[in-house]
């Protein structure tokens, strides 16, 4: 039995792969940064509820897009907030 030497090889060439950089840039930027952007604060019940899930946890910044100095002062308002009965620490 004689090979065929004119196969191709089979190589798989997959633009989804973790390890290979897309040509698409995935930059998003941070909601409580710039013009406009709300003040965070344990008072502001109506923007800390965004950031909080159904089960009453802290959302992570992958998630939400919110940058990193953001994210922990928006954490500490939370646990504020919590502290002082106007947010649950359980949710329903």
């Amino acid at each position: 039995m004689k090979r065929n030497k004119n196969k191709k090889k089979f190589t798989k060439n997959n633009s989804n792969s973790l390890f290979n950089k897309s040509n698409q840039s995935h930059n998003k930027s941070c909601p409580l940064s710039g013009k406009n952007a709300p003040i965070i604060d344990y008072k502001n019940l109506k923007l800390l509820k965004k950031y909080v899930s159904d089960t009453a946890k802290i959302l992570p910044s992958r998630i939400t897009n919110v940058s990193l100095g953001k994210q922990r002062l928006l954490a500490n308002e939370i646990k504020k907030a919590r502290v002082l009965a106007l947010l649950p620490y359980v949710g329903d």
